[in-house]
């Protein structure tokens, strides 16, 4: 009886998320329909009548060759990478490093600088747009080397302040770590730097994965920091997207295309590294 009760509630659970996922993927479907229907069907109805009336639709692959050929997309999407790479790898690397040394080695004032650590997740990072971009411009006239309006400059603000969570995770997973394990290597002979990259670097990669999920897709679909520290000289996606749509909002169906083209390379990240990502946010959680 108490099995039977178990798997009913089961099946409800599993009916509820398939109803929630489908709502949430209703933005998403309605902007594949529309970047394939023609541009008049488009503007005269909605992209439910698809369904309505599915053998009376005129489809159009044409907003996504004009995406592709007369709006620049090949090279926004280079910049989008160029940014997004480094700002995902550059804050994974060095807090993997603090995250290591808040979890096996013993220094006074740990415990402090690292809720001093925490502390800083509640800095918005449009609260520092100014300072951070006077601070560019003092260290350009001081040394001569340009830092605003290059990909540097996204790379700095968005690791910045990405370490903050990227040290909490992580640190939270490297605990779960034996320390009998860390010991032994220690006993072997192994040095701290050893440790970390031989030993530690790897047990982590879970935790690795799902920040970088998480890293990836805030980088990949920001538009004001690529905005304001790289400009429009090396445009973004998200800011090629906002220019295509026009003045008057008469591009919007070129914006849809876009769209599902950008949408694209943040899904190919989640799939590749969906199986890492619930094992690294739930390690260390519980104990």
């Amino acid at each position: 009886m108490s099995y039977s009760k178990g798997k009913t509630k089961s099946r409800g659970s599993f009916v509820v998320l398939v109803i929630l996922a489908a709502f949430w993927l209703i933005p998403t479907v309605g902007l594949f329909i529309t970047s394939l229907r023609a541009k008049g069907e488009a503007q005269t109805s909605g992209w439910w009548d698809v369904f309505l009336n599915p053998f009376s639709q005129d489809w159009d692959l044409s907003s996504y060759t004009t995406v592709l050929t007369e709006n620049k997309l090949g090279t926004s999407f280079i910049s989008s990478l160029a940014v997004t790479i480094p700002a995902t790898v550059l804050p994974l690397l060095f807090a993997a490093y603090a995250a290591f040394g808040f979890t096996f080695l013993k220094f006074r004032g740990r415990e402090f600088f690292f809720s001093v650590i925490i502390g800083l997740l509640v800095v918005p990072i449009q609260g520092a747009l100014v300072p951070v971009l006077k601070m560019f411009i003092s260290f350009t006239d001081k040394t001569g080397i340009e830092i605003s309006g290059q990909y540097a400059a996204a790379w700095f603000v968005h690791s910045a302040f990405a370490m903050p969570l990227a040290i909490y995770i992580l640190r939270n997973y490297m605990m779960t770590v034996p320390n009998t394990l860390i010991e032994a290597a220690r006993m072997d002979g192994a040095s701290n730097f050893t440790i970390f990259w031989r030993l530690v670097l790897p047990i982590s990669v879970p935790a690795l994965a799902s920040f970088a999920i998480f890293q990836f897709l805030w980088v990949w679909n920001d538009y004001l920091i690529a905005f304001v520290f790289v400009g429009n000289e090396r445009p973004v996606l998200t800011y090629t997207l906002l220019a295509m749509l026009g003045q008057y909002g008469e591009g919007w169906q070129a914006v849809a295309a876009g769209s599902f083209i950008s949408l694209s390379v943040p899904l190919l990240v989640f799939f590749t590294l969906q199986r890492y990502f619930i094992r690294g946010l739930t390690s260390g959680a519980v104990k």
